[in-house]
């Protein structure tokens, strides 16, 4: 679909330019709308540069667009011409689009050319009305799958009623029924409907919006996931379902039982896949139609008013619905977060007063002020605040004044003033109008939520003539849609905080716990006489209260069990064997997580015995005692404390001094005399100690005691590990840091230097980094998606004076907080309108950098799946296919004086090569020659003097089909094409391949001095390999290879963008399209060529493609 004239020319400039414009756009039939793309108007200085997407059903009830649920607004254009595609991360699904722009350009007015992109959306949809409904009934037998799946969409306007049903034999089943707007999972056992059901889960919110939502329940033997729009939840299943089946499946399966049925419209009705609606519009016997059942959705006109801010009022004239009767009768359903907030206002006539109905605590209140004074005030309703939708009612009549809130729900109150209550001539909802006033103060919080069903005099106030201006005034109102949301659906709240909200955003309760923060994300060690020590961070491990011995050099966890003490063995008459179990005062995974984390545990293990065996081999090669340590129930352990495992020994047998030196165990030499094996055990594997079996105590005279003492463990593996970094080139490499939602990082450090980089990790636009900016501050700056943002933390002291101190730095949905040793916490709130989730996708680290001399050179050979034969004629095609890329993502900083330079050569076995040079015109140059049979293509930027001294970074970037280079200060321009890079052999740093071109050689043989940094090819860094692991990396340094700080990124942007577009369906934005002839596999393909001002330049033999 394009909006805009013959040719490109024109497009869409309203009359007048406000945010109260919007363009509609009707395509004819439901769409499922993947992309959009705005232009200037043609010819002219009119675009915008801000706006948001509205979508809808039916043309009313319109839903905002939101990226990640946060985002609402979208970044149009600069000018008239270029041309912003937004591909639509969920594709709405919508017959009508409206888009409404928030800001334009200042020197001239909104102008636009619109075009969205999608395919068809058919479906099957049926009305129910609460006494109507869908039976599928299965055939009889026994189930056939090990999965069985039921899914759907639905819209309602009601925040009740049994969507869905499934039933098995003796009346046990499931059902999905909405209360409150959620979605609730129930157990059924029994047919009558008196029967408890079972609560399993919950999941949604405000899905009473008339909107569509989707629903699937997939159910296994052992658990069900039951997903709500995007959202999934794992249900554990009762034990009576490990034998279920269901024998009939449907939507108000008995219309006539329940007054709470479902009423709306269904949408796909699937079950394994099955399509009950289609089954039931061609009559099949298994499905069966109950009631008044259409096959279309019949959707009620209700039109809801959104008061976003501040400035949001409606103004409607008393004579919109006058009655000759007198007296005043207003009626509204209101929805919101806020506990506070003014509903409504009118003036009094004659007697100067004025009427506040108004939200405070969350309960409606009304007050009549005069001359300063409060002269009435009623109460009704409470929580009001619950995002439900409630009905008000205000009525003065012959005297009498009442306010009512949810009537079915009684809640009234109805005294007699000594005037009667009329409207002089405006009433104002949700707030008043400050125009031609000299004064107007609104003593409440203003009202910010959503309002429909408004009437004046039981006559409907029509708000469509209001946005159309036919009627009444109002200012900065979203009208004919709720823009009401869930921020604690899901709850952002971790550890089982508690989540509210209000209208602009939400709070976690932390108090029970154990963690703080912003999203009860960082974990909080309470001392009482015991600590709370939480061994995973802020991770989904809970704490655990252990004691902590700190009388000792190190500090000691200690994890106590239920009999630490010297216990007497009393033998059972008839048993030769005494079993006991140790329980743990920690949770199972508390507990391993403990011992994983610590650098040291160990349990005490004696055994005090008199003619009693302990592990020496005995009774047919089985020991008459063991004892079980380990994860879960543990394995058997035949070793005894101060012993190795699996030895069957004890101390004394590894020290030679027992007491009978035939035995490796005291107690083993069977003696009368009392006897002692005690010691320590101390491999973490084998830990904790879970049970003791001790045999052969049933003899004459046999006697034993036994003693398990309490788990402990000291140090903290994770934590402590320390890294020195030498030089300012050291470094530490990681994974991509994932911290899409929340994420903390906390590290010590000592430092003599005033400056430099902790660690950075970067997106192809988010970043995240800690640097220490100065000898005495902190910097933590981020960018979720619309600019990078700071957080600082200012020290007294100088924090480069070699000694120990501590960052930490947590990110989260609603801040950023930062603090260093024991300095109060810095914070930062989260862009408002910034995605959620912060995506990066390169290596978390702090880079390496080498200094080379001219006579320097490192090459790395890539790793085959076998040896090859070096005199092969031919390479196998398994091989090939093995050795094929089919993406590269190459990274390298530089800095050098000088021109030409080789800085990076990758070759293959069939002398295809890539090569990144500095040409003697200092400028950047990439070589592909990926067909042997054809010349080497030639990129080229036309930013020069990148031979001066200055650290420059280059990206190239490819995947699949889309590759881009990257440079700063310099954009990117796309081209395509598909050719593979086949049989990786070697990379090379500073020279090239013994058999290199000639103009290739010449180049290799003049070296390279300077400075490489982050060089990275895929997943190898073959710097960092030279300069750490040279003799245990496939890797050969010729010349001198030294470190150096050379690599500093103080004069080099690391966040230079890039900009990669698509050019279907567009000309003339480039000069031309570079398409590379390298080896054919297909005749499309992507590749990314520079780009200044905006224009690609042709260099050597290209083919064209417009």
């Amino acid at each position: 679909m394009n909006v805009s004239g013959p040719a490109g020319a024109g497009g869409w400039s309203p009359h007048t330019s406000d945010r109260y414009q919007w363009l509609e756009v009707d395509l004819g039939q439901q769409t499922t709308i993947t992309a959009v793309a705005t232009q200037g108007r043609y010819g002219s200085s009119d675009w915008l540069s801000l706006y948001l997407l509205m979508f809808s059903d039916t043309g009313h009830n319109w839903k905002q667009y939101r990226q990640e649920d946060s985002i609402g607004s979208f970044p149009g254009n600069s000018n008239a011409d270029s041309v912003v595609q937004y591909k639509l991360q969920q594709p709405a699904i919508a017959r009508f689009l409206r888009l409404i722009p928030l800001d334009w350009n200042p020197s001239g007015r909104i102008g636009l050319r619109l075009e969205t992109y999608g395919c068809p959306y058919t479906s099957d949809v049926v009305s129910l009305d609460g006494s109507s409904g869908l039976v599928y009934r299965l055939s009889p037998g026994p189930r056939r799958a090990s999965r069985e799946a039921v899914s759907l969409k639905f819209k309602t306007l009601r925040n009740y009623g049994t969507l869905l049903q499934a039933e098995g034999e003796g009346g046990l089943g499931l059902s999905l029924e909405l209360e409150r707007g959620k979605l609730l999972l129930l157990l059924r056992q029994g047919r009558t409907s008196s029967s408890e059901p079972r609560l399993l889960a919950s999941l949604g919110s405000l899905l009473d919006d008339q909107h569509w939502h989707h629903v699937a329940v997939e159910w296994r033997s052992s658990h069900l996931n039951l997903t709500v729009d995007k959202h999934t939840e794992r249900v554990q299943m009762p034990a009576e379902f490990s034998h279920w089946d269901i024998q009939q499946v449907g939507s108000n399966t008995k219309p006539e039982v329940s007054k709470r049925n479902f009423h709306g419209c269904l949408e796909n009705l699937l079950y394994n896949e099955l399509n009950l609606m289609e089954l039931a519009k061609h009559k099949e016997p298994h499905v069966t139609v109950v009631g008044n059942v259409t096959f279309s959705c019949a959707e009620s006109l209700s039109v809801a008013v959104t008061f976003p801010g501040p400035q949001s009022f409606l103004q409607l004239p008393r004579k919109a619905g006058a009655s000759s009767s007198g007296g005043v009768s207003v009626g509204f359903q209101f929805r919101t977060w806020n506990k506070a907030g003014l509903l409504l206002t009118f003036e009094l006539p004659q007697e100067g007063g004025v009427v506040w109905l108004y939200l405070s605590e969350a309960r409606l209140r009304l007050q009549i002020h005069k001359a300063g004074r409060a002269l009435l005030e009623l109460t009704a309703g409470s929580a009001l605040n619950d995002g439900q939708w409630h009905a008000v009612e205000l009525n003065s009549r012959r005297g009498r004044l009442s306010i009512a809130v949810d009537k079915e729900e009684g809640g009234s109150a109805q005294p007699s003033p000594s005037f009667p209550v009329t409207i002089e001539s405006q009433l104002f909802f949700g707030g008043k109008s400050r125009a031609g006033q000299q004064e107007c103060r609104n003593p409440f919080n203003v009202f910010q939520g959503c309002m429909r069903l408004l009437t004046l005099d039981n006559q409907n106030v029509n708000l469509i003539m209001v946005q159309q201006k036919q009627l009444g005034v109002y200012s900065n109102l979203q009208i004919d849609m709720c823009g009401i949301i869930d921020r604690c659906s899901p709850s952002r709240c971790e550890h089982g905080g508690l989540c509210s909200q209000s209208w602009t955003g939400f709070h976690c309760n932390c108090s029970e716990s154990g963690y703080s923060g912003a999203t009860c994300h960082s974990s909080q060690r309470q001392h009482i006489r015991t600590f709370y020590i939480d061994v995973d961070g802020s991770g989904p491990i809970k704490p655990q209260l252990v004691y902590c011995n700190m009388t000792e050099e190190n500090t000691w966890m200690v994890i106590q069990h239920n009999n630490t003490e010297l216990t007497r063995v009393r033998p059972s008459p008839g048993v030769n064997q005494h079993s006991v179990q140790f329980d743990y005062s920690t949770e199972e995974e508390q507990l391993l997580a403990a011992i994983s984390q610590s650098e040291h545990c160990e349990q005490e293990l004696s055994y005090h015995c008199r003619k009693t065996f302990t592990p020496e081999t005995r009774d047919q090669g089985s020991p008459f005692s063991w004892w079980l340590g380990g994860p879960g129930p543990g394995r058997v352990q035949t070793y005894w404390g101060g012993a190795h495992p699996g030895s069957q020994q004890c101390v004394c047998g590894l020290q030679g001094d027992c007491v009978d030196p035939q035995h490796y165990c005291n107690c083993d030499a069977d003696r009368m005399d009392w006897a002692e094996d005690s010691g320590l055990l101390a491999h973490k594997e084998s830990l904790p100690v879970r049970s003791l079996v001790l045999g052969d105590i049933q003899r004459p005279g046999s006697d034993a005691s036994y003693r398990v003492g309490p788990l402990r463990c000291h140090g903290d593996k994770n934590f402590w590990n320390a890294a020195f970094f030498d030089k300012e080139t050291s470094y530490l490499h990681f994974p991509t840091f994932h911290g899409e939602l929340s994420a903390d990082i906390s590290f010590l450090f000592k430092t003599t230097a005033s400056s430099g980089v902790f660690l950075e990790n970067l997106g192809i636009k988010d970043f995240i980094r800690i640097e220490l900016s100065s000898s005495t501050q902190v910097l933590f700056s981020f960018d979720v998606g619309n600019g990078p943002l700071e957080v600082r933390m200012e020290s007294k002291v100088p924090l480069n004076d070699n000694r120990w101190h501590r960052v930490r730095a947590e990110r989260n949905v609603k801040e950023a907080s930062l603090r260093l040793d024991e300095l109060p916490v810095a914070t930062q709130e989260a862009p408002a309108d910034g995605h959620l989730h912060l995506q990066l996708n390169s290596q978390l680290f702090i880079e390496v950098s080498a200094s080379f001399k001219s006579d320097t050179s490192v090459s790395y050979t890539f790793k085959e799946p076998y040896e090859l034969s070096r005199n092969s004629s031919a390479l196998p095609s398994s091989i090939y296919s093995d050795m094929t890329l089919r993406g590269e993502n190459v990274t390298l900083s530089f800095r050098t004086n000088q021109s030409p330079a080789l800085l990076l050569y990758v070759s293959s076995y069939y002398r295809e090569y890539l090569a990144l040079l500095i040409n003697k015109h200092d400028k950047l140059e990439v070589r592909y020659k990926l067909d042997s049979s054809r010349d080497a293509e030639v990129l080229r930027s036309r930013v020069k003097s990148l031979a001066n001294g200055q650290l420059h970074t280059v990206t190239i970037r490819r995947l699949t089909d889309s590759v881009s280079v990257q440079v700063p200060h310099t954009h990117a321009c796309t081209f395509y094409n598909n050719d593979r890079y086949s049989a990786l052999v070697r990379l090379f740093l500073s020279t090239g391949a013994d058999d290199l071109e000639p103009d290739m050689a010449r180049l290799a043989s003049l070296g390279f001095t300077g400075c490489l940094s982050v060089v990275h090819f895929n997943s190898i860094s073959p710097l960092k390999a030279a300069l750490l692991h040279p003799d245990t990396s496939p890797v050969i340094i010729t010349g001198p290879l030294v470190q150096s700080n050379c690599g500093s990124s103080a004069s080099a942007n690391p966040y230079a963008a890039e900009n990669t577009h698509n050019l279907s369906g567009r000309r003339g934005e480039w000069a031309a399209v570079i398409g590379i002839g390298l080896k054919k596999l297909s005749n499309f393909g992507l590749f990314m060529g520079f780009v200044d001002n905006q224009k690609c330049r042709i260099l050597s033999a290209v083919s064209f493609k417009y």
